[in-house]
């Protein structure tokens, strides 16, 4: 949806944040910073960002295109290295690690939502739910795995293969895939993208009450502010900075920051 668009949206009320503003990092930027290439080529997708993601709470990551707001994510999630700063995953230090441990941090520790649900055509829904765990060898926890599954209304859908679910539920297996191993943090990338409004919807109220019922924490990336209006909070960056937050947001107060943002760089 575009930011004109989302002005027609219906108003969502803001939402009491799960945890206090005080509550303890999951994870955290400092002085972040990532440069690719070199020379009349170098381009700088993150300049010296410092920021953080407290335990169970919903965070937007907005800014215009080429602001490095996915850059970031990718550095948080340890999916890319870093130029030069801190990013940490609790009290794990992301440049610290090699390879191998770098993998087995992402499998045990985060979970990712993509724009694409990335699931296997051959499997059930409940297989791909569980295949990450069956990929290390670990047995899900029921009692767990059955509160996602509750969760994200997938109880009926089980043993149906992606072909026979729509768009919002296919989105809603990759979310309980996130959610099964009890990440400390998610990460999501654009997860409405290929939704129409009302399986996006849907969706994000899911990520919401993941969030608010089970403890979740969330990180997601979008350009929406009506998506952004389900977070606790959002923040902005531009040109690789952060340069702004909005707690307890609404469409229409991100998309008057984002047109403020743009009016801003015009004049500038």
């Amino acid at each position: 949806m575009s930011y004109a668009a989302a002005a027609q949206a219906p108003r969502h009320a803001p939402v009491p944040p799960h945890a206090p503003a005080s509550a303890p990092a999951a994870a955290r930027a400092g002085g972040l910073s990532k440069v690719y290439g070199e020379g009349e080529t170098r381009v700088v997708a993150l300049d010296s960002v410092s920021v953080e993601f407290g335990r169970g709470r919903f965070t937007a990551i907005m800014g215009p295109s080429g602001s490095g707001k996915s850059t970031l994510m990718h550095c948080m999630a340890g999916l890319d290295s870093l130029s030069a700063g801190s990013a940490r995953i609790g009290d794990t230090e992301l440049s610290h690690l090699g390879d191998r441990q770098l993998t087995r941090l992402r499998r045990d520790k985060i979970g990712f939502i993509f724009q694409a649900f990335n699931l296997l055509p051959t499997l059930t829904a409940i297989e791909n739910i569980t295949l990450p765990m069956d990929i290390a060898g670990r047995k899900p926890d029921q009692q767990w795995l059955d509160l996602v599954v509750g969760t994200v209304g997938l109880a009926e859908r089980l043993q149906h293969r992606p072909s026979q679910l729509s768009g919002g539920q296919q989105q809603r297996v990759a979310v309980a895939r996130a959610l099964a191993s009890r990440p400390e943090i998610i990460f999501a990338d654009e997860p409405t993208g290929n939704l129409d409004s009302r399986s996006g919807a849907e969706v994000l109220g899911f990520l919401r009450d993941s969030v608010r019922e089970l403890g979740q924490t969330i990180v997601m990336v979008t350009h929406d502010p009506v998506a952004a209006s389900y977070a606790d909070r959002v923040i902005f960056l531009a040109d690789g900075r952060l340069i702004d937050e909005l707690p307890a947001p609404t469409a229409e107060a991100v998309l008057d920051r984002m047109r403020r943002f743009e009016a801003k760089g015009r004049t500038s």
